[in-house]
C-alpha cells in the first residue's frame, strides 16, 4: 500500500471516529430490533402486503423470508432512466425464484442536467440531490423491507439514492445500473458543432440535428460526466456486480446481470448467515476508494461535494485536503471524453472498470480489502468481468493489459503522473480544478479579469466581441445559498472558442461546471462563496488573475491592503437574475448556516 494512501486513510478515520461511532451505534440499534415488519401491529401489516398474493402474504407474516425494497428513478425523460421501466417485474420474478419478495417501495424524482442547462430549473439541480435522499428515506421507511435495490444512474440520483440508503444503513443494498447507450455521434464531432453555432457558422437546424445523433437512444450519455463517474464510483465502492457498470442498456446480459443483482441483496440479509448491511460496506476505505477511482479516471468535480455529503451520511468525514493528497500519487490512468476523444464504450471495451481496478490494486493505490456485495468480500474479484455462455451468467478474469492504450494506461505508463482533479487556493478563497481535460499549453493563464453575476451575461458579452481578448473571466453569486449553484456548462463552447483563437482564458466562480466541462482551465466551487462574503465578490474588472492549475495556486495581483479593504466592504452584485433556485434556496439559509451538522444537507462543500 501507498503510504500516502495509508496516511491519509489513517487521518480520515482518526477524524471520523466519534461520529462513525454514532453512526454505527444508530444502525446496530436498528439491526437488534430485527425485521421491522414483525413488529408492525397487524392493520399495519395489512396495509404493507394488502396487493401481494395469498402467498406472499403468508410468506411475509409467518415465514422467514426476506422481502426486498426497490427504489427506482425511473422516468422516461431521463435516457439513463428509460430502460428502468421493466426492471421491477425482472427484479421480482429473480427474487420470487431465489426464494424471496420484493414490493416497489417508492420513486424518487430525477431530472436531467442536460435539459435543464442554462434554464433556470437548473438552479433545482444540486438541491434535487437532497430531496431524492429524502424520497428514498420515506420509501424504506414503511418498516417492511429486509434489504433494498437502487435503480439510478445520473447526476445527482446516485449521490441521493446513496446518502438515503445510508440513513438505512441497517439494509443491505445493491446498486442497479441500467447502462450506457450505444455509441452515436462522436463527442469530439458534437462539441465542434457547438462552437460552429456558437461562431454563427451554422444554424439551429444543423445543430439539433447534431445533438439529436449524439444523444439517440436509451441508455446513460455516452461522455464521461457525473453521471458515469457516479458508476465508476459506486462499482469501486462495492455495491455494483463486478464489471456491471457499462454494459449497455436492451441487451441479453444487461438483463441478466438485473436479475443476478437482485437475487444477490438476498444473500446478505440479516436472515441468513453472511449479513452485509450498507452501513458495514461503506467505510472509510470504501470512501477513499472512490476518491481514488474518480482521481484516476479524471471524473466529475460534482463529486467534489457530494463524495462529502455521502462520507458524512456514513459518519465519515472527508474534505478537500484528503483529495488534494491522494491526487500528488494516483496517476491519471484514463482519456475519456472530455479528458480525450474516446466514449464510455470504447473504454469499456479497452478493459473497463476490471482493468482499472487491477491496474491500482496491482500498485499499492487501493484499498483491497473492503466489505463489497460479490461473491467474495474484497476488491480483487472486481477485476473479473460478466460473460453470457448458454445462457448462463459466468464472471472470468478480465485483460490485465490495456486494449487500447490510448484510452486505458497504466501506472508504468499514465497519461498524467497525478490525478485529474486538483485543489485550488488563494487570496481569492478555496476551490477545486479539473485538469484532465486541460492542454498542459493551457494549464497556467493571467489575465484580466471581466466580473459577472450572471452567465446569460456573459453570453451576451460574447455575441457583443467583448471577449475577444486574453480574459478571465469571473462569474460571482452562482453557489449554493445564492440561487442553488447551477451547472454553468453552457460556457464552455464559447470559452472553448476564444481559447481555440489563441486567446489565453479562464473561468473562476462560485458556481458549479458539468461533469462533462472540458479543456478551459477553470477554478470552481470556490469557497467562501460570494454572496457569504467571498473574496471572489470583491474582484473588479481589469484587476489582473493568475490562475495556475497546476501548482492550484488563484490569486488576483493587487496590494494586499487595497484587497483587504474591499474584502470589508459590503457586497454590491450588479446584477443578479435570480429565479426558482433564489427562490426555494432563500427558506433554507438556516440550514445552510448549520452544515456541518447533517449528512443530507447539499451545501457541505468544505
Amino acid at each position: 500500500m501507498h503510504p500516502i494512501l495509508e496516511q491519509v486513510t489513517e487521518q480520515v478515520v482518526a477524524r471520523s471516529r466519534d461520529t462513525r461511532a454514532a453512526y454505527l451505534a444508530r444502525i446496530d440499534a436498528a439491526i437488534a430490533n430485527g425485521p421491522h415488519r414483525t413488529n408492525l401491529p397487524c392493520a399495519n401489516l395489512a396495509h404493507g402486503f394488502a396487493v401481494c398474493s395469498a402467498v406472499e402474504k403468508e410468506e411475509l407474516s409467518h415465514s422467514p423470508k426476506a422481502n426486498v425494497g426497490i427504489i427506482s428513478a425511473y422516468n422516461d425523460m431521463l435516457s439513463a432512466h428509460e430502460p428502468y421501466k421493466d426492471y421491477p417485474a425482472l427484479i421480482k420474478q429473480a427474487v420470487r425464484e431465489a426464494g424471496g419478495v420484493a414490493q416497489f417501495a417508492g420513486g424518487v424524482p430525477a431530472m436531467c442536467d442536460g435539459i435543464t442547462q442554462g434554464m433556470p430549473g437548473m438552479e433545482l439541480s444540486l438541491f434535487s440531490r437532497d430531496v431524492i435522499a429524502m424520497s428514498t428515506a420515506i420509501g424504506l421507511s414503511h418498516n417492511m423491507f429486509d434489504a433494498a435495490l437502487y435503480l439510478g444512474v445520473c447526476d445527482k440520483i446516485v449521490p441521493g439514492l446513496l446518502i438515503g440508503a445510508l440513513s438505512f444503513g441497517h439494509l443491505p443494498a445493491v446498486f442497479v445500473p441500467a447502462g450506457p447507450m450505444t455509441s452515436g455521434l462522436s463527442n469530439k464531432d458534437k462539441s465542434r458543432a457547438r462552437q460552429k453555432f456558437a461562431e454563427g457558422k451554422i444554424g439551429e437546424k444543423e445543430l439539433l440535428e447534431s445533438e439529436s445523433k449524439s444523444y439517440h437512444g436509451p441508455g446513460t450519455c455516452t461522455f464521461y460526466g457525473t453521471a458515469n463517474s457516479n458508476q465508476m464510483m459506486v462499482e469501486i465502492m462495492g455495491l455494483h456486480l463486478p464489471g456491471s457498470s457499462f454494459v449497455n442498456p436492451y441487451t441479453p446480459l444487461r438483463d441478466e446481470l438485473t436479475k443476478a443483482a437482485a437475487k444477490q441483496v438476498l444473500k446478505f440479509t440479516a436472515l441468513g448467515n453472511d449479513f452485509r448491511p450498507i452501513a458495514h460496506v461503506i467505510d472509510e476505505k470504501a470512501i477513499i476508494n472512490a476518491i481514488i477511482g474518480l482521481l484516476a479516471t479524471g471524473g466529475s468535480t460534482n463529486h467534489t461535494i457530494h463524495l462529502i455529503a455521502i462520507a458524512r451520511a456514513a459518519g465519515i468525514i472527508i474534505n478537500w485536503d484528503d483529495f488534494d493528497n491522494l491526487s500528488k500519487v494516483i496517476p491519471l490512468l484514463t482519456k475519456i471524453y472530455p479528458n480525450g476523444p474516446a466514449d464510455v464504450n470504447q473504454f469499456h471495451a479497452a478493459g473497463g472498470m476490471g482493468l482499472l481496478i487491477s491496474e491500482l490494486l496491482d500498485h499499492g493505490l487501493l484499498h483491497g480489502d473492503i466489505l463489497t456485495i460479490g461473491d467474495q468480500r474484497g476488491m480483487a474479484q472486481y477485476s473479473q468481468v460478466p460473460k453470457l455462455e448458454g445462457g448462463q451468467l459466468h464472471w472470468e478474469q478480465g485483460p490485465t493489459s490495456s486494449l487500447d492504450q490510448q484510452v486505458i494506461g497504466s501506472v508504468a505508463k499514465p497519461f498524467a503522473a497525478g490525478g485529474g482533479l486538483h485543489v485550488m487556493h488563494g487570496n481569492l478563497g478555496r476551490g477545486v480544478s479539473k485538469i484532465s481535460a486541460v492542454a498542459e499549453e493551457h494549464q497556467v493563464v493571467t489575465a484580466p479579469a471581466m466580473v459577472f453575476d450572471d452567465q446569460l451575461d456573459v453570453v451576451a458579452a460574447f455575441k457583443r466581441g467583448e471577449l475577444e481578448k486574453d480574459v478571465i473571466v469571473v462569474l460571482r453569486f452562482q453557489g449554493p445559498k445564492a440561487n442553488g449553484m447551477p451547472e454553468l456548462h453552457k460556457l464552455t463552447p464559447i470559452m472553448g472558442l476564444l481559447q481555440d483563437k489563441g486567446f489565453k482564458v479562464g473561468l473562476l466562480t462560485d458556481g458549479r461546471m458539468s461533469g462533462a466541462s472540458g479543456k478551459v482551465p477553470s477554478a470552481i466551487h470556490m469557497w467562501p462563496e460570494c454572496i457569504e462574503g467571498g473574496p471572489l465578490a470583491k474582484v473588479h474588472n481589469g484587476d489582473i488573475i493568475v490562475m495556475n492549475t497546476q501548482t492550484g495556486e488563484v490569486n488576483v495581483q493587487i496590494d494586499p491592503a487595497e484587497f483587504a479593504a474591499r474584502v470589508a466592504e459590503p457586497n454590491h452584485a450588479t446584477g443578479h437574475h435570480f429565479g426558482m433556485g433564489r427562490e426555494l434556496f432563500g427558506a433554507m439559509r438556516a440550514q445552510a448556516s448549520t452544515a456541518e451538522t447533517g449528512a443530507t444537507n447539499l451545501f457541505f462543500v468544505d
